[in-house]
């Protein structure tokens, strides 16, 4: 909210800055006679309505979205510098007709005294005070509106000097020199209001800030786990940068992997462009890379299906796919056996009919089994029983054996150690070995959960 109080507070002084230079110009213009002046009292009201406009609209723009406007309300600061635009342009018609008529007609010069030069150097000092503190506020809380404020504090200076000039000019006895000054004054308006329209209107019919595609496909790209981005559009609503994308990510990463990468994007466009909106739409596609079980997971997991131990033998001229299965325990054989059809058929699909895939059908585990923790001697006995297994062998240091007690059986977990420098394989091979000869010697254990570290430093 600090951004918007420094809006509008800049906008408020603006408007009493406004009205009393504008009253100060316009009364000595009439007093004295001098068109130019006039001209440029005009041109400050015209940027006193301006300032109330910006001093309201800010008070409106930074509002939230709501449900009637998605993007929220920054592009009123647009429309209201749009509108600006035009009064500058009736007011400078109006000065360039008044201008030629006193030309054509040899209008007599103005009476020239010092007070109308004060008023103007009192002007340009003022004028240069706001136009600066409203360039600030505008480029810290990126406001058009303000943009649009400053530029004309900033035209009002060389207006005034404009008027001194013409003034100068009259004094010296050139008579026409008052109405020329009127006239350069509309002319400047007029490049003013040209210059405001063509960055408003760009600003309406959502051109992309230059540059902006460029720096946010940058910075999507950048983040990891984007392979590329194959459509990006930018637009500015007020001073927020609304990002629209369409990135290419791994059809491999899970969703909460993917709902990680478009976290990091949004922070990525915010730290590029301050205040920055993403939608963000992956689209999940191949890799070079992606092995064949990489492929077969992806089948199984669209199709939300748990499957484990897939091995694959490539026989050169076919494929050997071998699955398991998991299926709801209660699950009759009938259905169990379609889900595992269907499932050899999204294979072949992928593979080709040559592939030969067999599917072995097993219960599903249950979430959370019920069990207690065994008695005491029936755990000494069990790990008693593994480090006999393991002895002589590469496996050694059996340690933290535990037994549980559930409705299907016992479960034995257990943790050993092995050479740093052995493969996975290997140490599979052995701990495998160890638990089958633990199944054989007890045969109410139903499952055996090993894990193998390295030795401690």
């Amino acid at each position: 909210m600090s951004g918007q109080h420094d809006k509008t507070s800049v906008a408020a002084i603006s408007i009493f800055a406004s009205g009393g230079m504008a009253a100060a110009k316009f009364v000595v213009g009439i007093a004295i006679g001098s068109l130019a002046l006039i001209s440029e009292a005009l041109h400050s009201s015209i940027d006193l309505v301006a300032t109330i406009i910006t001093w309201a609209v800010v008070r409106v723009s930074d509002k939230p979205a709501d449900d009637e406007h998605h993007y929220g309300h920054g592009k009123l600061e647009s429309i209201s510098a749009l509108g600006v635009t035009a009064l500058l342009y009736v007011l400078a018609g109006g000065i360039l007709v008044e201008s030629y008529s006193r030309l054509r007609e040899g209008t007599p010069p103005p009476t020239i005294s010092a007070v109308p030069f004060v008023v103007l150097v009192a002007d340009i000092a003022v004028n240069l005070w706001r136009a600066r503190a409203l360039h600030r506020a505008a480029r810290e809380t990126r406001s058009q509106a303000l943009a649009a404020d400053a530029l004309h504090f900033a035209s009002d200076v060389m207006g005034s000097f404009a008027v001194i000039i013409g003034l100068v000019l009259a004094a010296l006895g050139f008579w026409w020199g008052d109405a020329a000054a009127a006239a350069a004054v509309a002319v400047m308006i007029a490049l003013l209001g040209l210059r405001m329209a063509g960055s408003t209107v760009q600003t309406l019919v959502d051109r992309a800030p230059e540059g902006a595609q460029e720096k946010a496909t940058a910075a999507i790209r950048s983040v990891p786990g984007v392979i590329d981005v194959e459509r990006l559009r930018v637009r500015m609503v007020g001073a927020t940068t609304f990002i629209d994308t369409i990135a290419k990510v791994p059809r491999t990463y899970p969703i909460d992997r993917v709902e990680e990468i478009k976290r990091k994007a949004q922070a990525a466009v915010d730290k590029a462009f301050g205040d920055a909106d993403l939608t963000f739409t992956p689209v999940p596609v191949a890799r070079n890379n992606e092995t064949v079980r990489d492929r077969i997971m992806v089948i199984a997991r669209n199709s939300s299906l748990a499957i484990h131990h897939v091995t694959v033998h490539d026989l050169g001229a076919k494929l050997i796919v071998s699955i398991d299965l998991e299926v709801d325990a209660e699950m009759q054989l009938e259905a169990a056996h379609d889900v595992a059809n269907t499932l050899e058929r999204n294979i072949q699909e992928e593979f080709g009919e040559d592939v030969e895939v067999d599917v072995h059908i097993e219960p599903l585990e249950p979430e959370l089994p019920f069990g207690v923790d065994a008695a005491p001697e029936r755990v000494q006995a069990i790990a008693a029983a593994l480090t006999e297994y393991a002895a002589g062998g590469e496996i050694h240091d059996i340690h933290n054996v535990r037994v549980r007690n559930t409705d299907a059986g016992e479960i034995v977990n257990f943790h050993c150690r092995a050479t740093p420098s052995m493969s996975v394989i290997r140490v599979h091979e052995h701990v495998d070995a160890i638990e089958r000869r633990l199944r054989r010697a007890f045969p109410s254990v139903k499952r055996v959960i090993s894990h193998a570290e390295p030795p401690r430093a």
